[in-house]
């Protein structure tokens, strides 16, 4: 929604009066991305800290069918065990990572998109009535993990959900590293077709009533990343009526991708960070 809601800012404020490419090129942008990439620390992070690429959330579809997050809220109704200090995070390939953990209450809350003194009638409401500390396997950058995670039991609910314990805010985020940018325009995901061929997808902005123009897809290579993004006709500055668009299409590859991440040259974040919620950003608050 948030995105979205950039898309139409940034049409508002465009113009179709003016020819060219709109602010910096591709090529700046990539050299800015792969700089705060590597400089900011979120590379290492990348490489040897927690990075999910899943939700954090695992539940039956029993239970995710029962759920109606819009006009439910979530409480504690019994006790809650203590968390430990910390725990553990173990990777397929035998590594593994020590780790902060959050309480069963702060697993609870990141389920809810309601603030926790938020209040709701007593039938509105999911009941917490007690948790285990166990974990779940997980998919991050780093390949399969087994992770550290909350069981929450719910007197109202069919069956438990599992909720990863690791207090992210506390390790550091891609997204704490590299900072988020509010974009209008950016891509939103990829499909590898083959080692050398990526179907990418992309949101841009424009004016109502404007004529189509071309969005060129572009593709920057390095040995640890590799740059997507897009140009587009330059359409000056002022206000008109915005339109959100998608789009896709196919870049070639000079190299295998491989093990390389695929930056977003606009935001300069992953684009797999638009996989999971909380793949750059800590899910715990």
């Amino acid at each position: 929604m948030v995105r979205f809601a950039a898309i139409l800012l940034a049409a508002v404020l465009l113009l179709n009066d003016s020819s060219g490419l709109l602010g910096p090129t591709f090529e700046e942008n990539a050299v800015q991305a792969i700089s705060t990439w590597r400089a900011s620390g979120a590379a290492e992070i990348w490489r040897e800290g927690f990075v999910p690429l899943e939700d954090l959330r695992q539940m039956s579809q029993k239970v995710s069918e029962h759920i109606d997050y819009e006009w439910h809220g979530w409480v504690v109704a019994g006790p809650l065990p203590t968390p430990p200090a910390r725990a553990q995070v173990r990777w397929d390939d035998g590594s593994a990572m020590r780790v902060p953990v959050i309480a069963p209450r702060e697993a609870l809350m990141a389920l809810s998109p309601w603030p926790e003194n938020m209040t709701f009638p007593d039938n509105k409401q999911y009941k917490l009535t007690g948790a285990t500390f166990t974990a779940i396997r997980l998919m991050t950058s780093r390949g399969m993990a087994t992770v550290p995670a909350w069981r929450l039991h719910f007197s109202n609910l069919p069956g438990p959900i599992d909720y990863v314990a690791i207090d992210q805010k506390a390790i550091g985020t891609i997204e704490d590293s590299v900072g988020e940018r509010l974009s209008g325009e950016g891509i939103t995901d990829f499909a590898v077709l083959d080692e050398h061929t990526l179907l990418v997808k992309y949101d841009y902005g424009v004016c109502s009533g404007d004529e189509p123009f071309d969005v060129t897809l572009r593709a920057g290579e390095r040995r640890d990343v590799v740059v997507v993004g897009l140009e587009m006709p330059y359409q000056g500055y002022g206000f008109c009526a915005g339109l959100g668009k998608s789009g896709q299409g196919v870049v070639r590859l000079d190299e295998p991708l491989g093990d390389r991440v695929v930056l977003d040259g606009w935001s300069m974040l992953p684009v797999l960070c638009h996989r999971a919620q909380n793949t750059c950003h800590a899910g715990n608050g």
